[in-house]
């Protein structure tokens, strides 16, 4: 199953420009088999999500892309968001409660610059920072595959997967239409809700899929 697992709507993430509507008409159009709803630091109501599948007859499925003091993070699992998910270790100590998993979203960010001769860093002392520490703790997998990240900057995030020994998504982190269909990740077997999707991942059948 092709699945797009970072997206995000109006009036629910403040800087998105589609609808939800738009979103998903687009996304079976270009033959995705589901795709997930993360909105900044905002929870859907599932059973407007509900709706949405039976009316539209694809899967959508509910995430959050959380902001944390460490960077982004897509969680799955969650129902709301509690005051103090913006300190990663209080965000972990939730969806490890929920049973839930976290994703690295695009990693690059904070952590990434290319050389220059006022910053001479190789990419690969980049990567040996950003892996050292406690930040990418518990994450099931790491986000290889923005649709927004430039070549470099997906790059390092794929590099940094292979360092940490994580497994690789992609995700269109679409806010217009013109974004979908980027990039999403290939499934091995089939997800038919939250809970498959959940154990999906940390099964870890799955590959980033650039598909232009």
């Amino acid at each position: 199953m092709l699945i797009d697992l970072h997206t995000h709507t109006a009036p629910s993430s403040y800087d998105a420009l589609q609808t939800p509507e738009d979103l998903i008409i687009e996304a079976k159009a270009l033959g995705l088999d589901a795709l997930c709803l993360t909105e900044h630091d905002s929870f859907w109501d599932l059973g407007e999500l509900k709706k949405l599948s039976q009316h539209h007859n694809i899967l959508v499925l509910p995430g959050c892309e959380i902001n944390t003091d460490e960077g982004h993070f897509l969680a799955f699992g969650l129902t709301e968001y509690v005051f103090g998910m913006h300190k990663l270790n209080v965000l972990r100590e939730h969806v490890n409660r929920s049973h839930g998993i976290l994703i690295a979203a695009h990693p690059y960010r904070r952590r990434f610059r290319l050389p220059s001769d006022a910053q001479p860093q190789s990419s690969d002392q980049m990567v040996r920072q950003a892996s050292e520490g406690s930040t990418f703790q518990n994450c099931t997998a790491i986000e290889t595959l923005n649709g927004r990240g430039s070549q470099e900057e997906n790059q390092f995030s794929s590099s940094l997967a292979e360092c940490l020994k994580l497994p690789c998504t992609a995700g269109s982190d679409s806010h217009l239409t013109s974004q979908i269909g980027t990039c999403a990740t290939l499934f091995s077997n089939r997800i038919s809700d939250l809970d498959s999707l959940i154990s999906e991942l940390r099964r870890g059948e799955f590959r980033p899929m650039q598909l232009r």
